[in-house]
């Protein structure tokens, strides 16, 4: 059975999180939009497909195991939102307005193995970018501990990928 690819290191406890909206706000974008945990679990999971297709099941094993700590941190997240007041639905920004559901349209279709692999590394670098700038704006403690530990996953993320795609195209006899 595959696990999460994700540090050895315990998240922060979310019991001494209480009701924020203002922080709610400002969390939300992270679960459910398009540079989310969300959105990352469903381009994961569909490049996965698309590997074991290829039989490269290395690839598609590595892929469903960053898809796992996602849907780890989409739970986190959830729970989050939830003890800060907030109803975790999926939407693309909170609080829901009109007709702002989520959609799926920024997952990556892509097939190619080049462009699935440089799709997840640029999914993964603005997921960090997104967790520094939700991390300029919360006065929350508790609840910047939990980002930035979640964040840590996602730099893993990126090493990993990196190493991946060094794997599959780095041709060893130049010394890439």
């Amino acid at each position: 059975m595959l696990k999460p690819i994700q540090l050895d290191l315990p998240y922060p406890s979310l019991d001494c999180i209480t009701c924020d909206l203002k922080s709610a706000q400002i969390v939300f974008p992270a679960y459910a939009s398009a540079h989310s945990e969300l959105t990352a679990i469903l381009q994961y999971i569909y490049h996965s497909f698309n590997f074991k297709g290829r039989c490269d099941n290395e690839t598609a094993d590595t892929l469903e195991g960053i898809a796992l700590a996602e849907m780890h941190h989409l739970d986190i997240l959830g729970s989050m939102l939830l003890k800060l007041g907030a109803d975790p639905v999926y939407v693309s920004s909170y609080p829901p307005t009109g007709f702002n559901f989520y959609s799926s349209s920024a997952v990556s279709y892509s097939k190619s193995v080049r462009k699935m692999l440089m799709d997840d590394l640029s999914g993964e670098l603005c997921a960090i970018e997104g967790y520094n700038k939700i991390l300029c704006r919360l006065c929350n403690e508790e609840v910047a501990a939990v980002i930035t530990r979640i964040k840590l996953d996602e730099e893993l993320h990126v090493k990993i990928l990196k190493e991946r795609m060094n794997a599959l195209f780095c041709d060893c006899n130049h010394n890439c």
